[in-house]
């Protein structure tokens, strides 16, 4: 019993990828450029990474002038990359659904719209995560004297 345990945790691991991989890395340099092709596809052929581009690059330049500390920084950037995260396996998912179910099936329709969701799910904590940090600093920058000003807050 304990063996045919042994046996199914470890048969995964058991299967060598290049006996069923169209193309294995063949050094850590090639696997950094197709990551970065990856990235380049997803900023020419996703609409969505353009603005998501553009929005990341706004919520740096907005924590530098709201001069946040380290570990506030930290978690935006972290919640930043949750969103890029979640897209880019969204669109990972979704061509794999496309080339293995090129007819429509309801089961692909499942798999791509549940990818999507966690796309919106990244999004929403993203959103979340940035009133919580942001919007006080943001009050206190408009209004120092507003009673919602980071000095007025408990901590």
């Amino acid at each position: 019993m304990i063996r045919r345990l042994i046996d199914q945790l470890m048969g995964t691991s058991r299967i060598d990828p290049s006996d069923y991989a169209a193309q294995i890395s063949p050094n850590r340099f090639k696997s950094l450029t197709y990551a970065l092709a990856g990235w380049v596809y997803m900023l020419r052929r996703q609409k969505n990474t353009r603005i998501m581009s553009i929005a990341s690059l706004l919520m740096a330049v907005l924590c530098i002038w709201l001069e946040l500390d380290r570990i506030e920084f930290a978690i935006i950037i972290i919640a930043v990359t949750i969103v890029w995260l979640t897209e880019f396996l969204n669109a990972g998912i979704e061509a794999a659904v496309d080339l293995a179910s090129p007819d429509l099936h309801p089961m692909a329709q499942v798999g791509k719209d549940v990818a999507s969701a966690a796309v919106l799910l990244g999004v929403i904590a993203s959103i979340l995560i940035g009133i919580l940090i942001l919007g006080p600093h943001l009050i206190e920058k408009i209004d120092p004297n507003s009673p919602l000003s980071l000095s007025e807050l408990p901590t």
